[in-house]
C-alpha cells in the first residue's frame, strides 16, 4: 500500500506526540480499532492487519481502513558509515496518534466483528482498544 506518486520522496520526520484532533469517532462502521499510542504504522502492518480481518469475516460484512500510509521514509542500510546524505526511498507510513480510529467494520454481529478486530490488532504494533457505537 502506497500513494500512487508523491511530490517529495524525502520529506521532515516531524513529531507525532499528543492526542488526535480528527478521526477519533466511528463514520462509517459500527464497530472500530482505536489507537491509545502513538506510532508510525507501515503500510505492510497495516496491509497484514486488513488481510487477517477480511480472511476472517468471509465475505460478510465491510472493513474500512481510516488511515493510509503516505509518508515517505527513507533508509541508507545497515551497514554503510556516517555521512553520505539520506538514503533512497525505503517504505511508507501512516502517522497514528492517540486515540485515532484506524478500522471500521459494519454488517456483522457484535461477537465476531469483535473477533476480527481482535485477530487485526495483535498484526499492530501499538496497544488499541475496539469501540463500538
Amino acid at each position: 500500500m502506497q500513494p500512487s506518486r508523491v511530490k517529495h520522496t524525502k520529506t521532515h520526520k516531524n513529531g507525532n506526540k499528543g492526542y488526535a484532533t480528527r478521526g477519533t469517532r466511528l463514520s462509517f462502521g459500527s464497530f472500530g480499532l482505536k489507537s491509545e499510542e502513538a506510532m508510525w504504522l507501515k503500510s505492510n502492518q497495516l496491509e497484514a492487519a486488513r488481510k487477517v480481518m477480511t480472511r476472517f469475516i468471509a465475505r460478510g460484512g465491510k472493513i474500512w481502513m481510516r488511515v493510509f500510509p503516505d509518508k515517505p521514509r527513507t533508509s541508507n542500510g545497515g551497514t554503510k558509515g556516517m555521512g553520505g546524505g539520506r538514503g533512497a526511498l525505503s517504505h511508507f507510513v501512516a502517522p497514528v496518534e492517540i486515540g485515532r480510529v484506524i478500522f471500521e467494520i459494519d454488517g456483522l454481529p457484535e461477537a465476531t466483528a469483535r473477533e476480527a478486530l481482535r485477530l487485526g490488532a495483535h498484526k499492530l504494533p501499538i496497544k488499541t482498544r475496539i469501540i463500538s457505537r
